[in-house]
């Protein structure tokens, strides 16, 4: 089949539609994919791309094309609504002229943040009548209003209505959470289109070993790590008031690895209460080294603040934790909790119980290293049957198909 992907965000970026694409390119399909210049999550063009360089590439058997787009920048709200603009609109001019040139048998559209990156899928869709599959793996408005503070109703029922046109035109709604489900039908009856189709962890989990060469050094004692984005919908107020508690228990340490807006005001907090023997700020790191850190922790945290919108999404670090067959202690509600419980991995408090959370950190602290091995093997176990990447790609070329 002729394939065209649509997605502002694709390799050297790392997103899982990358995966997709190339998997489908492997099979004998032929695979154009419209992005943008890769500038994420640093907000600037990345290095060897431009606005004259790269544009057009073959990788892997995968046609890239990447459209002019104003970079996101770093915490301008500003330059970031430009940057969610010029895809769409420059896309979507793209695709006018592509829908005249060529006929494709299917569109996949990856759809994060924002929801107007499908609007050149939906041009292409009107003007050629081709099958449109879209997968969603962020619920607009309701992330810009819970995870971006945006409360401005004009605002919000603006990009409903793209979310809308979105659902109504894609002939198959791909979801990443089950309970996504509840929210997307809100919007309209859909039901028959929605397909459950999880996020996989990157190959680079797979069965891992720390080496001594590895020369990884990470304070002694009962390590706790959490990686990702550290922003307002990981709850990072809930995470520091637990380490707080346990500011006294010099055995429990807190491995921090990541950057977001709220990774000042970690740096802050820490530096306020003189936690730095507590809590390890290690910042932002290449996705190639964090086996070798995932290899020297005790457990793994996720958590995901008080709102409803996080009761229906499961954080896709969860996967990766698994493959890494490490335990997991989580502070969230709904579809996350729901996914630990159900492979008994590891424990998990409700959204913003932080006292619950230092109380569950101390029970876990205390296990043997074998019954923290069990749980570890658990997760993995549960990934391998729910969420392995070759069988998540087995099941979407069915669906493509």
């Amino acid at each position: 089949m002729k394939i065209l992907f649509i997605s502002q965000y694709f390799y050297p970026e790392i997103f899982k539609g990358n995966d997709i694409a190339f998997d489908l390119a492997k099979r004998g399909n032929k695979v154009t994919v419209i992005t943008g210049i890769p500038n994420y999550p640093k907000g600037e063009f990345y290095k060897g791309y431009s606005l004259f360089k790269k544009r057009s590439e073959y990788l892997k058997g995968v046609h890239i094309i990447r459209v002019p787009i104003i970079p996101r920048g770093k915490g301008n709200a500003i330059l970031l609504l430009f940057n969610y603009f010029s895809y769409a609109i420059i896309g979507s001019i793209y695709t006018l002229f592509l829908s005249l040139l060529k006929k494709y048998d299917r569109i996949f559209v990856q759809q994060l943040s924002p929801v107007t990156m499908s609007f050149p899928a939906i041009i292409y869709k009107k003007l050629r009548g081709t099958y449109l599959l879209t997968w969603v793996l962020d619920l607009w408005p309701d992330s810009l209003s819970a995870a971006g503070g945006i409360k401005n109703k004009y605002i919000l029922n603006f990009f409903d209505i793209f979310a809308k046109l979105e659902y109504a035109n894609s002939d198959k709604i791909l979801i990443s959470s089950n309970k996504f489900r509840e929210a997307i039908l809100k919007k309209g009856d859909w039901n028959n289109k929605i397909i459950y189709f999880p996020n996989w962890a990157e190959d680079i989990f797979i069965n891992y070993k720390y080496q001594d060469k590895d020369n990884i050094i990470l304070p002694k004692g009962f390590k706790i790590l959490f990686a990702g984005n550290i922003g307002e919908a990981q709850d990072f107020d809930s995470i520091m008031k637990a380490a707080y508690l346990l500011k006294n228990n010099k055995f429990i340490k807190f491995i921090i690895i990541g950057d977001g807006r709220k990774k000042e005001w970690v740096d802050n907090f820490v530096n306020l209460h003189h936690m730095r023997d507590t809590i390890i700020l290690l910042g932002r790191l290449p996705i190639e080294v964090m086996p070798k850190y995932y290899a020297q922790a005790d457990v793994m945290l996720v958590s995901l603040k008080p709102d409803y919108l996080f009761t229906i999404t499961a954080p896709a670090k969860i996967q990766a934790y698994m493959l890494s067959k490490k335990p997991i202690i989580g502070m969230m509600s709904g579809e996350g909790s729901d996914i630990i419980k159900q492979a008994n991995c590891g424990f998990c408090v409700n959204a913003g119980k932080y006292e619950e959370l230092k109380d569950i950190i101390l029970k876990t602290s205390l296990l043997s290293k074998n019954n923290l091995k069990i749980l570890g093997d658990n997760g993995y176990n549960f990934y391998k049957s729910n969420f392995d990447k070759q069988k998540c790609m087995d099941n979407l070329y069915r669906i493509i198909n």
